[in-house]
């Protein structure tokens, strides 16, 4: 069966370790674009941090084709009509931010605009997702965060710490707290906890519903867990050379690395005509 819609995880998986889309990836991208497949960036990103890729390959600001950020938590055409919108409630939030004082990790939380810290002294993983998503920070002590709640939405909370530490508050988070939350370790030094609703996979059985793509008519592509539940989904699952173990194990094939074209490959391969 043709594939029609093809998801495509960003880092690690559609951009190199310079954070480049190689030409061949653009070209084979343009060219399904061409054709009439839908190309849909997924990622834990924010939408600041979506906006270039998307402007490089010639799919923004459309009502007819569209992103999954967040992790999945959101989902939207690119021009910004919301299909999907998973957000934590503050309850919640106050639940996983008392965990993270206690547990003695770093965290922060990602709104559409800003990402919002109680740590005074900054994380550098916090610095370092702020470049990498183009999203400013805002320090505020949790009783501002409480006060002003009506001022924002939560996407997704985050502990940003060293591998270490973030191994340490997951082995003593409890079975409610697990139950409670979508949660995602996209990096050592990055937990990622969500409504749990939101994961990839999810919103893109939403999307692929909305749009009247079937399952099989499906790919998508990425390297780490946060992708496992799109793979899963997808008639068919595709993972990086560069994937973690796990996510090699549940795709169907595996094509090159994220510095060698990997996704232009399977482009190639699997959807051009």
């Amino acid at each position: 069966m043709a594939i029609k819609l093809v998801a495509i995880d960003i880092d690690g998986t559609l951009i190199n370790d310079q954070r480049e889309i190689t030409p061949q990836t653009v070209t084979a991208i343009k060219k399904a674009s061409a054709q009439g497949v839908k190309i849909v960036l997924c990622t834990g990103r924010p939408m600041t941090g979506v906006k270039a890729y998307l402007d490089q390959l010639g799919l923004n600001d459309s009502d007819n084709e569209f992103v999954i950020s967040f992790n999945g938590a959101l989902a939207q055409s690119t021009s910004g009509n919301v299909l999907v919108n998973y957000t934590m409630p503050f309850n919640d939030y106050a639940d996983w931010q008392t965990y993270c004082i206690k547990e003695g990790v770093k965290s922060q939380i990602e709104t559409r605009d800003y990402i919002y810290t109680i740590n005074r002294d900054l994380s550098p993983y916090t610095v370092y997702e702020s470049d990498l998503v183009s999203m400013p920070i805002r320090y505020r002590t949790f009783e501002e965060l409480s006060k002003m709640q009506d001022q924002y939405v939560i996407a997704k909370a985050m502990m940003v710490d060293t591998k270490e530490q973030i191994d340490k508050a997951w082995a003593e988070l409890s079975a409610e707290m697990r139950d409670r939350f979508s949660i995602v370790r996209s990096e050592d030094f990055y937990l990622e906890f969500m409504n749990k609703q939101a994961s990839k996979g999810n919103a893109l059985q939403l999307l692929s519903e909305e749009l009247g793509i079937k399952k099989e008519e499906v790919m998508a592509l990425g390297n780490a867990q946060n992708d496992d539940s799109m793979i899963e989904f997808a008639g068919l699952g595709v993972a990086m050379g560069n994937s973690i173990p796990g996510t090699l194990k549940i795709a169907d094939v595996t094509t090159a690395d994220n510095n060698h074209d990997g996704v232009g490959k399977a482009i190639e391969k699997y959807v051009l005509k």
